[in-house]
């Protein structure tokens, strides 16, 4: 087991973060928030598919005026996922005038670079805490590389080129991030903001830089920590990137709560996100969410596709069926099949997961073993292989997971 940073934990929605808590997947919608329709529909997509915190943009008195909108459709839905409102330039006055908004959202995302400047800068600030406190609600203080604030920046530039070994700029601007966050974080203790209101980001968009201001960051408090690197990018870029970043950070125990900033393809599937979130952690064994399939990649011994569509069904089949069986079976989120093309590993495979199937290759006498806990259970043949495996894969688990009968499954720590 990884040896988890020690950090304070926040109540959000009644959803736990930090401490000794499980590290919480979250995701935000790409809907106009002003369409309460469209935006609870991507809510609820987000949240079936694992988003345990979903954030939404309040970036308009429209958008504000939707938020008590939207949690009645989710409601309705009997979605309870919390709601987070991203809030930028002018939250100060939206969550002031809008105080049902302000009691929907479960937490208030405050990014110092964009609050205002000059006096303006701590009045702005202030007010969305003084909101945050009136109404009992945690904040995250995001900065972010592309929207720092500018006045700091600028103090440490100036302050850099007096001294006797100055930094480069990259070093500036990491210095002026951790600095940000922390300042901010400071003034809003100072004001009366209570420790286990508060969760910190430092968002960047190169792997390198976003590891060393964690590594940074982490060592200079104990407030929760958000992890994500911003603008990750489209399809594979975003996804091995993002992967390549928290990994490292949260195999040195950095982080509390995760988003995985995928830019989808025009008309994609938003909810990729969060199964790309998932997939980080569980690939790293901090937590475990979906049976996981382990498939040979297929070679000169495969030349039928029939293995790689078989694997895709019974990954598709995991998925589809966890929503049901996570509330029946307990740990069920465990459990490893194998689906193997050929002869040369897949026996050796089938017999390491829970239960494995090594289909015939090229060449190869056309029968299929299946092994469950590393002992041949049958041997499949025929046309209906695929849905006798399925078949043994429900006994599989319906005999091997104890039955919840009805008790509380989630594997985030709620109040």
């Amino acid at each position: 087991m990884l040896q988890r940073r020690r950090s304070v934990p926040v109540n959000v929605g009644g959803v736990t973060v930090g401490g000794s808590a499980p590290i919480v997947v979250q995701s935000m919608t790409n809907t106009d928030t002003a369409d309460a329709a469209a935006t609870a529909a991507q809510v609820a997509a987000l949240a079936a598919a694992g988003s345990e915190l979903v954030r939404i943009t309040v970036n308009t008195p429209e958008a504000a005026a939707a938020v008590p909108e939207i949690e009645r459709r989710l409601e309705d839905m009997g979605v309870g996922v919390p709601l987070i409102g991203d809030f930028h330039y002018n939250g100060h006055i939206l969550l002031t005038r809008y105080p049902m908004c302000a009691a929907a959202l479960a937490k208030y995302r405050i990014n110092p670079g964009n609050v205002g400047v000059g006096r303006r800068h701590d009045e702005n600030f202030l007010q969305m805490i003084r909101v945050a406190m009136d109404s009992d609600k945690p904040v995250r203080i995001g900065v972010n590389w592309g929207s720092l604030d500018q006045t700091l920046l600028t103090r440490l530039m100036d302050e850099n080129t007096k001294r006797a070994d100055p930094k480069d700029a990259r070093g500036v601007l990491i210095e002026a991030m951790i600095l940000s966050a922390l300042e901010s974080a400071r003034m809003a203790e100072e004001y009366g903001l209570p420790q286990n209101h508060i969760i910190l980001s430092a968002k960047v968009s190169g792997v390198q830089d976003l590891i060393e201001v964690y590594r940074l960051l982490a060592a200079q408090c104990d407030y929760a920590l958000h992890l994500g690197l911003t603008e990750a990018g489209m399809g594979a870029k975003g996804i091995v990137a993002s992967t390549a970043a928290l990994a490292v950070l949260l195999q040195e125990g950095i982080g509390d709560t995760i988003r995985v900033s995928l830019t989808p393809a025009p008309n994609g599937d938003r909810t990729e996100e969060v199964r790309v979130a998932q997939q980080i952690l569980q690939s790293l064994g901090i937590r475990s969410f979906v049976p996981q399939v382990s498939a040979c990649p297929g070679c000169g011994r495969t030349t039928s596709s029939f293995f790689q569509e078989m694997a895709d069904q019974i990954q598709s089949y995991l998925r589809y069926q966890m929503p049901v069986w996570k509330n029946q079976y307990r740990g069920v989120e465990e459990l490893k099949v194998a689906v193997m093309g050929c002869v040369v590993n897949g026996p050796g495979e089938s017999k390491h997961a829970n239960l494995g199937i090594s289909l015939p290759g090229t060449g190869e006498e056309p029968k299929a073993p299946v092994f469950a806990d590393g002992k041949l259970m049958t041997t499949l043949r025929g046309e209906g292989i695929v849905a006798e495996f399925i078949t043994i894969l429900n006994r599989y688990v319906d005999s091997h997971y104890s039955s919840l009968k009805g008790a509380e499954t989630s594997p985030v720590t709620r109040h």
